[in-house]
């Protein structure tokens, strides 16, 4: 029988973002737990493909269009998410990133990563923590990176924006215990998805990586999805504000040869 403390049953959970990649195997993994699971995103096509999927393995799931920029968009999909019973979970996993030297990133580019990486997870946490803290068990779980731990080559604005994103999380799960909600972050190791696919297949990038993981491989999107169901369950209820790699050893690891 499963623990009790992983189980997620009449649990609500939004994941913006959960329409590909890693967003959608947490997704699919909170779902598989037993919590409702609302998928967000700008593009209705992946987000009815993860929900029809839940739905598929005999969950419960549904698909709403958001801009994770748009106050008023993000204000929209607070008041969906009341009217269909609350939000109890809240995953954040959109994300963009850019490879380029830094000396020639523009003041856009800069801002479009770090709008989508960091200011996006703010405008959802402000805008759903009232469901969140009415439920009782809320839960916030951002999706931060490598690049909030060390640096990578020529990936400034992104390592910047999910530095950020740890700093926020840190700062939030102080700032909102009194309330009762749990704020924590998951930092994925090397996992190729869509937004990271070209850096990484093929390329003396993608190598290195791969040599400086100890367990010489690239994550699989399914592994991510246990430490989303840790931080959404009562199996943390005493955590908050701090983050747990996901990453195959490449944060402990110093010389491999």
């Amino acid at each position: 029988m499963a623990s009790p403390l992983f189980d997620l049953s009449y649990r609500r959970a939004l994941v913006v973002g959960g329409g590909t990649g890693l967003g959608r195997a947490m997704a699919l993994g909170l779902a598989s737990a037993g919590a409702h699971v609302t998928v967000a995103g700008r593009r209705p096509e992946p987000l009815n493909e993860t929900a029809s999927e839940i739905q598929a393995q005999g969950g419960q799931a549904s698909a709403i269009c958001c801009d994770a920029l748009d106050p008023a968009s993000i204000e929209a999909l607070r008041g969906q998410m009341e009217a269909e019973g609350g939000c109890g979970i809240l995953l954040y996993a959109a994300g963009a990133i850019q490879r380029k030297p830094t000396a020639e990133v523009s003041l856009e580019e800069w801002r479009r990563i770090m709008a989508t990486n960091t200011d996006g997870a703010l405008l959802c946490a402000q805008a759903l923590r009232p469901l969140l803290a009415a439920s009782g068990h809320g839960r916030i779980i951002f999706i931060t990176s490598l690049t909030s731990h060390v640096a990578l080559h020529e990936v400034a604005a992104y390592g910047a924006s999910k530095s950020a994103l740890l700093a926020l999380t840190r700062s939030l799960g102080c700032e909102w215990g009194a309330e009762g909600i749990r704020v924590n972050a998951i930092s994925p190791g090397v996992f190729v998805t869509d937004i990271n696919r070209q850096l990484l297949e093929g390329t003396p990038r993608g190598q290195e990586l791969r040599m400086r993981t100890p367990l010489g491989r690239f994550g699989l999107a399914e592994e991510v999805a246990g430490a989303a169901v840790f931080f959404a369950s009562d199996a943390a209820s005493f955590i908050t504000g701090t983050c747990l790699p996901v990453d195959g050893g490449f944060l402990a690891s110093g010389v491999n040869q």
